[in-house]
């Protein structure tokens, strides 16, 4: 068997998924379908908007299925019809065992971490929330439990003490192209040698972090709970998306929902207000804004903000 012979199905959304779809169709890989979520009104205009995958996936000539329901009998027949090898999931939702268990060589997942940790939807944001000095990406075999299958590799990087996580998830993205083929390439190989694919089990540990899916409400910063460390990681773990924001008041002024794009730790410890500064203190040190939106308008430097206000 070669790469031109097997057959693969790939299930993702967003533009990291993109990124290994590409990398499997220009490497000659054979795509038979792509599954990604259906297409849904957005804009002021309320346009029908297509995920990134089906994007690339129409332009490629590859059949695209969007199913509303994974369990529905119509798409599970459709989905059989293609008579895969093999199943890729990048950045999709959880899927049930009647669909990854259908192709003969199962179904394996590109996860954005070092599993066992951050185990969920946003392990990239967690990672750096958290303060982490290096992330990675994992890919496993699907089973019941979600993000918990046992390991096929596993590729680490490490992340810098001011990088956001817009900068993470576009390495991790980069990375990712080549472990899809490292793993495929991996699976073709002892496919001929007819040998089990290896794979290492997922270690028990105690201590584990969750990446639950982060919600707006999830993102306030509150100031007074958490350090200047804490805040400055909470801020490059949300930046540029879905973005850190809290209500500020400025020469009494209120202004709600403030996104905060970037912060760094201020050697100063009380509230100040200057025509180019706003640092705020919190539960220990303090914090100076330097990159925020509020509402209406753009993103801007903190100086250019205040010099626009009385």
């Amino acid at each position: 068997m070669n790469k031109s012979d097997l057959r693969i199905i790939f299930l993702g959304t967003p533009e990291f998924a993109t990124a290994s779809l590409r990398a499997l169709v220009e490497g000659g890989y054979n795509v038979v379908a792509v599954v990604t979520m259906p297409d849904k009104p957005a804009g002021r205009g309320h346009q029908m908007q297509f995920s990134d995958v089906k994007k690339y996936a129409l332009e490629a000539g590859i059949p695209v299925l969007q199913p509303e329901k994974l369990k529905d009998e119509a798409f599970v027949e459709e989905l059989r019809s293609y008579h895969a090898d093999l199943q890729i999931v990048v950045a999709f939702r959880m899927l049930p065992e009647v669909v990854w268990a259908m192709p003969r060589l199962g179904t394996f997942n590109i996860h954005g971490s070092l599993l066992p940790q951050y185990r969920g939807a946003a392990p990239i944001n967690w990672a750096v929330i958290n303060g982490d000095k290096e992330t990675g990406l994992t890919s496993f075999m699907l089973k019941h439990e979600i993000d918990t299958g046992n390991m096929i590799l596993q590729e680490r990087i490490p992340i810098g003490d001011d990088e956001n996580v817009g900068s993470v998830h576009d390495r991790l993205m980069e990375l990712s192209k080549k472990m899809v083929l490292n793993t495929v390439d991996l699976i073709i190989d002892c496919e001929n040698k007819g040998i089990a694919l290896p794979t290492t089990p997922q270690p028990e540990s105690s201590e584990l972090r969750p990446a639950p899916k982060i919600f707006k409400e999830d993102c306030e910063i509150n100031f007074a709970d958490k350090t200047a460390e804490e805040v400055h990681n909470f801020v490059r773990g949300l930046s540029p998306y879905p973005a850190a924001w809290a209500n500020l008041t400025i020469n009494q002024q209120t202004f709600e929902n403030v996104k905060i794009y970037k912060v760094e730790i201020s050697k100063y410890r009380d509230t100040e207000i200057s025509k180019k500064d706003i640092i705020i203190p919190c539960k220990e040190g303090a914090v100076r804004i330097l990159e925020l939106q509020v509402p209406g308008k753009k993103r801007m430097e903190t100086k250019a903000f205040l010099n626009g206000i009385k």
